[in-house]
């Protein structure tokens, strides 16, 4: 059914405005209906749980009308006051659905306490048991669907609505266990499994929210996007090595990356000039960024310093790490070789590392002194 949905609502060539709208306005006819189907049993029947049910399918459709809202304003063009455009509204949406999860975490957490301390068994019915086993089926395939479409068109307000899915479903599926139990076994565990699923939802929504916090705040990027633009880049004849690549997220669409690119010293500038554009349009037409790449020459025909980096490179390579940016500078006395080595993130004391590289640098001439610069390799790339 997803597919065939898909296939009906979405066509070749819709841009991701268009896209998104379907998704999130979606959502909202799928909710708004279930609201309504809920609250007419619910009146018949008198069924608490029902009812209840159908006031939180209507904050979800108003959680996919914020998606559909701030994702169309993310839209809007570049002006003087936002010069990289508005698209980090759209995480900004994401945001306000990881809260309204949270909320929903905390009704359902005072909800649980309270049959806990009050125990009680469900009433069971058969009209509200499959009302609310429909919308768990719905609400699974909600999930389905606003994840299918968020990741097509790397939407967090779409993934995180698809989120809040699944916590409806979680929820609404622990109403069922509860009413079966209370029906066959007597049982009243309806507090209990609200604070199960109480927990669960608090673990959604805190990661929606984490996962849209470190968007805005700049978290680690994307290391596959690392990867493929450093391999784009590397294809290329003339390019020795890549290192320095920064990522700045300004909202699904709207990257801009950087890079520094080795390349000879005594190449053509003006040829050098035009490999450096061509790749710098590839990159853009294809992943849809826009990269400035920075060349850094370097010097290619000196047999000494080609053994210094060969040896040092190698070392390195063996504990996963990168060396770039290397001269070598001749003196009386010694011989300062100046360069760089990129880290991951993560790597703790470099005290032991700048003596192992100056120990092995003095092996190949004692006269050899290191001036060594530590970088972070978001990418932890090895050119």
């Amino acid at each position: 059914m997803n597919k065939w949905l898909l296939r009906r609502l979405i066509h070749e060539g819709d841009d991701r405005t268009r896209i998104g709208t379907v998704g999130s306005a979606t959502g909202v006819v799928v909710n708004v209906l279930l609201a309504v189907m809920k609250f007419v049993v619910g009146t018949l029947t008198g069924s608490v749980a029902v009812t209840a049910d159908a006031v939180n399918n209507l904050s979800d459709a108003g959680g996919s009308v914020v998606s559909l809202v701030t994702m169309r304003m993310a839209q809007k063009p570049v002006d003087k006051d936002h010069p990289f455009g508005h698209g980090r509204l759209e995480y900004i949406g994401a945001l306000g659905v990881g809260l309204l999860i949270l909320l929903m975490g905390v009704e359902l957490l005072r909800d649980a306490i309270g049959s806990i301390m009050n125990p009680a068994l469900l009433k069971f019915g058969w009209v509200p048991f499959i009302i609310l086993l429909v919308s768990v089926l719905m609400k699974g395939w909600l999930y389905r669907f606003y994840t299918t479409v968020g990741k097509m068109i790397d939407s967090q307000s779409l993934l995180a609505a698809g989120k809040d899915s699944l916590s409806d479903m979680l929820a609404t599926s622990a109403v069922l266990i509860s009413m079966l139990a209370g029906h066959i076994m007597g049982w009243s565990v309806d507090g209990w499994m609200g604070l199960i699923v109480a927990l669960l939802i608090f673990k959604a929504g805190f990661d929606v929210c984490r996962e849209t916090i470190d968007h805005l705040l700049g978290g680690v990027p994307d290391k596959e996007l690392g990867r493929k633009i450093y391999d784009m880049v590397l294809a290329y004849d003339h390019i020795l090595g890549v290192h320095d690549l920064m990522v700045h997220d300004y909202g699904p669409g709207r990257c801009i990356a950087s890079l520094h690119a080795e390349v000879p010293m005594d190449g053509s500038l003006i040829e050098l000039h035009e490999i450096i554009d061509r790749a710098e349009q590839e990159i853009a037409e294809k992943l849809n960024i826009i990269v400035c790449i920075h060349m850094d020459p370097i010097t290619t025909d000196d047999p000494e310093t080609e053994c210094v980096r060969e040896h040092l490179s190698t070392m390195l390579a063996e504990e996963g790490l990168m060396l770039h940016d290397l001269r070598r500078v001749p003196g009386v006395e010694q011989i300062n070789l100046v360069f760089d080595v990129a880290l991951p993130l993560e790597y703790g004391d470099t005290a032991a590392l700048r003596q192992r590289i100056c120990d092995a640098a003095k092996k190949l001439d004692p006269r050899h002194n290191c001036v060594i610069h530590f970088d972070i390799d978001y990418y932890h790339a090895n050119g």
